[in-house]
């Protein structure tokens, strides 16, 4: 696998192809949403789309980590709603 295209799984520690995984950023506002476009600029962090990554990653606050900030409620709610929308 090539490495400029593989990321690692905020939830499962998994490495995989930076298509395969949904970026959550954190924008320059602060905001921390999913891009769908995976262009947006901000910090990134990559999440697989399983409902057992997502929930992995909310109790080893893998996202806080990767943003080195809280991730309010709201944001957590969004991501987890689309994440079940898109999970595989």
């Amino acid at each position: 696998m090539n490495s400029k295209c593989s990321r690692t799984c905020v939830g499962c520690g998994q490495t995989r192809d930076k298509k395969s995984l949904i970026r959550i950023v954190r924008n320059t506002e602060g905001l921390i949403l999913v891009d769908e476009t995976g262009r947006m600029n901000g910090r990134g962090a990559y999440i697989c789309p399983s409902v057992s990554c997502l929930e992995s990653a909310f109790k080893k606050h893998g996202l806080e980590r990767a943003f080195k900030t809280p991730v309010p409620k709201e944001s957590l709610d969004s991501i987890s709603e689309y994440i079940k929308a898109h999970s595989t």
